[in-house]
């Protein structure tokens, strides 16, 4: 009768340690979740102040700033029309050119493209007679990455 009552006991003792087991991960869950969302906290908080160093260091977070070797004004303005407003033909890009500058020559504009997709920032895309450009993968993948979204 002793050799049952202690296999009883050790029994007793194994379920209860098992509900304990099990009360203790449904303790502990929101604290794992918790620790998880303080994590991606800490991840927006981190992008937060990422942008504001770069506005702080550069006045703007902008196609100077992530694209140093766009060198001239028309093709860094051209770059950010085409950020605004993807899939613009060359006649749309001088029309928006000369609403925010004051000015465009579709010639110069077509010029710029053309060095902006050698550079690889600009696609072209259709057919010769209905082309139209917007901004490379390259672009958006390096724009994500200083922005820290990737």
């Amino acid at each position: 009768m002793a050799e049952e009552d202690k296999d009883r006991k050790i029994e007793e003792l194994s379920e209860r340690i098992s509900s304990l087991e099990a009360a203790l991960r449904e303790v502990t869950r929101p604290y794992a979740q918790l620790v998880e969302q303080l994590g991606q906290f800490q991840s927006v908080v981190n992008k937060y102040f990422r942008l504001l160093d770069l506005y702080q260091r550069h006045g703007a977070i902008s196609v100077d700033t992530i694209f140093p070797e766009v060198k001239d004004t028309m093709s860094r303005e051209i770059m950010r029309i085409l950020m605004d407003r993807p899939g613009l033909n060359i006649s749309q890009v001088s029309d928006e050119l000369r609403a925010r500058t004051g000015s465009s020559s579709r010639r110069i504009v077509r010029a710029r493209l053309d060095g902006l997709v050698a550079q690889g920032l600009v696609v072209e895309e259709g057919s010769t007679k209905a082309r139209t450009f917007r901004v490379s993968d390259r672009v958006i993948r390096k724009w994500s990455e200083v922005l820290g979204f990737n």
